[in-house]
């Protein structure tokens, strides 16, 4: 899979709300309501980015995730980032 190029992934950015492009890779910020919450959702990303065989890099601090998408094979940002950048926005809503 062949990584973006920078205007590639701005352009693709104005149809995702809340992610950004930064050091590389994109990025989100997701506050839940407690705890349980943020880990719910991090299980349930898990499982997609398990079946697509892509995972993030993120953490997670209470109620707070932070997710950076790349691709580490390609060295940058793929299809394959927005994909999951969709999936996660459709878990999370």
């Amino acid at each position: 899979m062949k990584a973006l190029t920078e205007n590639e992934i701005l352009e693709k950015l104005k149809d995702f709300e809340g992610w950004e492009y930064i050091e590389g890779a994109l990025h989100a910020i997701f506050e839940f309501e407690n705890f349980k919450e943020a880990f719910t959702s991090m299980t349930r990303i898990a499982f997609e980015a398990e079946k697509l065989n892509h995972h993030p890099e993120w953490s997670n601090v209470y109620n707070s995730l932070e997710i950076y998408l790349s691709t580490h094979d390609a060295e940058g940002v793929t299809e394959k980032d927005f994909e999951l950048a969709r999936i996660i926005d459709e878990l999370v809503g």
